[in-house]
């Protein structure tokens, strides 16, 4: 879980879109595309961070879960409800995408807090998620590109914030990002006539 969204105040590196906007998914996934390399250049994997023990840190979790049940086929997918990337398998997972995937461009997924006006927010930036930030954790950053979610407000017992967040909203932000990554993907696939490639073994066998 993130402390805020990383690009506030670089508004010319990213974009943040309230989820109910009607355009929402729209202008996320236009975004993403522009920027996103093309499918042929790298392997493009979406790594989905946080929990399913906590209502507000379940967003990454859920995104994954959405993307899989979808068939999402033309990115890779790490982290689901089933199979969730916390702090504590963090470092390894993204040690294994990297020997796994070969220069990989990596999307990471989380939610994060912030200010009152700001919740309910989806943010789309350069640079990487720092997810442990909220609640004061040293994780690695990851990600070439993020994609964060403001779940709640910051400063004050975050871990207790989280925990009492509001699931409706955190599962209609899920859905948001779901949709627009995987409007990215067909406009790309669209684009440059790639069929989707057969995805890789399940991580669980390379545990």
């Amino acid at each position: 879980m993130n402390l805020k969204s990383s690009f506030v105040g670089k508004k010319e590196l990213g974009v943040r879109v309230l989820h109910d906007d009607l355009d929402a998914t729209t202008t996320l996934s236009q975004n993403l595309v522009s920027l996103l390399p093309a499918l042929y250049e790298r392997n493009i994997v979406i790594v989905c961070i946080g929990t399913d023990r906590s209502t507000g840190d379940s967003l990454g979790p859920l995104v994954g879960t959405k993307l899989k049940e979808k068939g999402l086929t033309s990115f890779h997918v790490y982290g689901t409800l089933e199979e969730p990337i916390h702090a504590i398998n963090l470092k390894e997972t993204v040690q294994r995408i990297y020997q796994m995937h070969q220069n990989p461009f990596i999307v990471g997924i989380d939610a994060c807090l912030g200010r009152m006006k700001s919740v309910g927010n989806v943010c789309i930036g350069t640079g990487p998620v720092k997810p442990g930030a909220g609640v004061n954790k040293e994780l690695i950053p990851v990600g070439d590109i993020h994609i964060t979610g403001i779940v709640n407000v910051s400063g004050f017992m975050e871990f207790f914030v989280l925990q009492n967040t509001r699931l409706s909203l955190v599962m209609k932000m899920a859905d948001l990002i779901a949709d627009s990554l995987i409007e990215a993907s067909t406009t790309m696939q669209q684009t440059y006539s790639i069929q989707p490639f057969s995805p890789l073994k399940r991580f669980s066998k390379y545990k």
